[in-house]
């Protein structure tokens, strides 16, 4: 079953990088994603975002603002993801 990330943001450079980091981190651990990018301000405020890129992990939001590091990103895609971003 493919893990489910949704990228919340407008298109941003920080964004756009998420992104690549996300993917890139998970073809190198060999695990099927299936990545949504989010980029309605409606859409990303009811999730409570205010600060973008902000990273929803199977329904729960694991990240908010700035672009996460590759070993945050391998802990999220490990099923390591903290409640709390």
């Amino acid at each position: 079953m493919n893990m489910n990330i949704k990228i919340l943001g407008t298109g941003c450079a920080n964004c756009k990088t998420t992104l690549k980091l996300i993917e890139d981190v998970a073809a190198e651990k060999g695990i099927a994603v299936q990545t949504e990018k989010v980029e309605d301000i409606k859409e990303i405020m009811s999730y409570g975002v205010m600060s973008t890129p902000g990273v929803i992990v199977d329904g729960k939001l694991v990240h908010v603002g700035g672009v996460p590091s590759r070993d945050k990103i391998a802990g999220w895609l490990s099923g390591a993801a903290s409640s709390a971003p």
